[in-house]
């Protein structure tokens, strides 16, 4: 297809300028190309010159009809997916993207939806061919890249929309396939962790340390290998996290913002780490302050893939244990932590919560079996009867019985006196009745707060023993 250098034409309708080209759209009955007038509004006539609105339409060509391509000419046909996302998507993004993640992000984004539809213009998608790629894609990867696709082609189709490239957004309502791929839970017991520091402590005492430090404090691999002697602080019994490992470069921050921070180490672990330093002092071995804590061969800091390969699966394999890696390892250490879940956040450093109890925590078996059998246990206790209280002052031991019975018996003749010369009363309205009854209520009411308040003196001073 040849180079279109179409400027178009406008036309004033009513109060508006409108603007007409050609685009070449592809026949749905024929499925055959053809060239079609396309109109588009420009504004009103009163905020704009004809000039102006000619200006708006070359604009409207270029990106509604046309591809910029590297001699700056405008490529006849619409957008592309793969254009879009090159010049357009990517470039607002990798700002927000750190160096190691846009590259992950990239390949991601390439292999599973520029590569498929790399030529598919982007007025051809619909909810229908994004969501049977994405179902497709759910049967030969993983629950999280499944995942990923579906938040990028959100993303990328969204921002599509932002720019007026496409009217409606087809992957806003993507749904997450059914059929999933299960993620690995792999998670070990207390005894296995145990038998694989019993069994590094007799081969190397630093690779026994080297796991120590990763299972007492959930350090990440990329935290763990980088750490310096200056990182120790032993009189406050804490690491200083300031720096972190990715494909042997060295970064001054790490996953999250909460990453670089101080982690508390135990007491026993760290007189561990100053013996092995003394041990390596002796031997000759550079313990300054810069110097890595786990150096490698040529004195920077250890691989940790090759670390994984050449011990931890060795391990796992003469333990026989399901899988042993860092993240088994941290998955294990969130879920078998005792304390309270902000506590276990804390330790794992996450920035949400959520990530803790639902990506590492998971659920065992014998705590579900413990909770269910203390559930049965107090729903079969036998009900205790409630035993109704005992009067603080038995009848019969106060200061001045006879007294106080005298004065609520009189009390009590009074009340029905009252209730008597009530129910005496004539017939008479219902209003001159209720007058008359809230009267005498009030009467004795009054009569009534008399009688007690001679009584409460006549046991003050009883109990001053000032009665006679």
């Amino acid at each position: 297809m040849g180079t279109s250098y179409q400027k178009g034409w406008v036309s004033l309708r009513g109060k508006k300028w409108y603007g007409y080209f050609r685009l070449t759209i592809l026949d749905p009955e024929t499925n055959q190309p053809k060239t079609v007038s396309s109109p588009v509004a420009l504004g009103l006539k009163s905020e704009m010159t004809k000039s102006q609105a000619r200006e708006k339409l070359a604009q409207e060509i270029t990106r509604l009809s046309g591809q910029i391509t590297e001699d700056g000419s405008v490529k006849n046909g619409t957008i592309t997916l793969g254009w879009f996302v090159r010049n357009r998507y990517l470039p607002l993004k990798e700002s927000d993207w750190r160096e190691e993640t846009a590259k992950v992000k990239k390949l991601i984004i390439t292999a599973d939806l520029i590569v498929p539809f790399e030529d598919v213009r982007l007025e051809k998608f619909d909810k229908y061919i994004l969501q049977n790629h994405l179902n497709q894609l759910a049967k030969t990867h993983s629950k999280d890249r499944v995942l990923q696709i579906r938040s990028y082609a959100r993303a990328i189709f969204a921002e599509a929309v932002d720019q007026d490239y496409l009217p409606k957004d087809p992957a806003r309502s993507l749904k997450v396939p059914a059929n999933l791929r299960e993620v690995d839970k792999t998670t070990l017991t207390w005894d296995q962790l145990r038998s694989a520091l019993d069994r590094l402590l007799e081969k190397s005492p630093r690779d026994w340390i080297l796991m120590m430090l990763d299972m007492a404090n959930a350090l990440r691999p990329s935290e763990l290998f980088c750490l310096r002697w200056r990182s120790f602080l032993e009189v406050p019994l804490l690491l200083d996290i300031q720096e972190t490992l990715y494909k042997g470069k060295i970064r001054p921050y790490g996953k999250t913002k909460g990453s670089t921070t101080q982690v508390p180490i135990a007491e026993a672990l760290a007189k561990k780490v100053v013996e092995w330093r003394e041990e390596l002092r002796k031997k000759g071995k550079d313990v300054s302050p810069d110097a890595f804590v786990f150096r490698g061969r040529f004195g920077g800091p250890m691989d940790p893939s090759n670390f994984r390969k050449r011990v931890l699966h060795k391990l796992a394999e003469e333990l026989e244990l399901p899988k042993l890696t860092f993240q088994v390892i941290r998955r294990t250490i969130a879920t078998l932590a005792k304390g309270h879940v902000k506590g276990v956040q804390g330790m794992m450093r996450h920035s949400q919560v959520s990530t803790t109890t639902n990506v590492y925590m998971q659920i065992l078996q014998p705590e579900v079996r413990s909770t269910v059998d203390s559930i049965h246990k107090e729903l079969s206790r036998k009900t205790v009867p409630a035993t109704p209280p005992e009067p603080l002052v038995p009848a019969g031991q106060m200061a001045d019985g006879p007294m106080i019975a005298e004065a609520l018996a009189a009390s009590a003749a009074l009340s029905i006196n009252t209730a008597h010369e009530v129910l005496a009363v004539p017939a008479k309205p219902a209003r001159g009745v209720v007058l008359e009854f809230a009267t005498k209520m009030r009467q004795s009411r009054s009569q009534l707060v008399v009688w007690f308040w001679n009584l409460r003196q006549r046991c003050d001073k009883v109990a001053e023993g000032r009665w006679r």
